[in-house]
């Protein structure tokens, strides 16, 4: 997995590429999220687009990220699942914690 940001309207975008399997991709992305709460930025929409596969540890690493940015007052929310990955959210049950967005666009907006 390998993940960049943008931010738009003050809320941190962070495209997520590749396989998401925790690990240590896992570890870069919590502290990236640490870094950016540092920093001032509390409100992150997750890209999935680009992800084509996930496992549970992947699932895991949001989980956390998501505990991360609520337990600092902000938020995170994902966009632009593939069916794939809005089947594996649903399965879970976890479409009742994560906010999805169709779009990047949308979940900005929904900020």
């Amino acid at each position: 997995m390998d993940f960049s940001s943008t931010e738009k309207n003050g809320i941190v975008i962070i495209e997520l590429k590749g396989a998401i399997l925790g690990g240590p991709e896992a570890t870069a992305l919590n502290e990236y999220l640490h870094h950016l709460i540092d920093n001032g930025k509390k409100n992150v929409v997750v890209d999935v687009s680009n992800v084509d596969l996930m496992n549970s540890s992947g699932l895991g690493m949001l989980i956390g990220g998501y505990t991360t940015m609520t337990n600092a007052g902000g938020g995170l929310k994902l966009a632009a699942a593939n069916e794939r990955i809005q089947n594996l959210i649903t399965i879970t049950k976890l479409h009742t914690i994560f906010l999805a967005y169709t779009t990047v666009d949308e979940a900005v907006s929904s900020y």
